[in-house]
């Protein structure tokens, strides 16, 4: 998939971002890695549209972004409508997940995660043992 024009400065900011993740991100992560939610295939800490989204799933064209607390201030919530936006006109659905809810009902995530990209209300998960 072809990646709009990224700085070099921001496209290593993303290889560091990926070595570096909070707990959450990593739980969704595990969640998400591999093809083992539904089969989708999540990449890490994406470029899209000059931004760098948590996680993407190019081939639905879903961005998922994981929102501390640092995301309540009224300056970081003009910045992630603006992200938003910018996304949405590249055809990209954004989806945000708190940080508590990730780390409390991972299983909720999943099933917006999964209801987002159109495949309804089946198991989020692969049965075990399947990829």
């Amino acid at each position: 998939m072809p990646h709009t024009p990224l700085p070099p400065r921001h496209r290593a900011n993303a290889r560091s971002m990926r070595k570096v993740m909070t707990s959450a991100e990593l739980k969704l992560w595990n969640e998400l890695r591999a093809h083992r939610l539904m089969g989708l295939g999540f990449r890490r800490q994406f470029p899209v549209a000059g931004y760098i989204v948590d996680f993407a799933c190019p081939e639905k064209k879903l961005a998922v972004e994981v929102d501390g607390s640092q995301h309540v201030q009224a300056d970081a919530v003009a910045r992630d409508e603006a992200r938003t936006l910018r996304l949405e006109q590249d055809g990209w659905t954004v989806l945000r997940s708190w940080t508590d809810d990730i780390i409390g009902d991972i299983d909720n995530v999943c099933q917006h995660i999964v209801i987002a990209v159109g495949l309804g209300g089946a198991s989020s998960r692969n049965p075990p043992g399947e990829l």
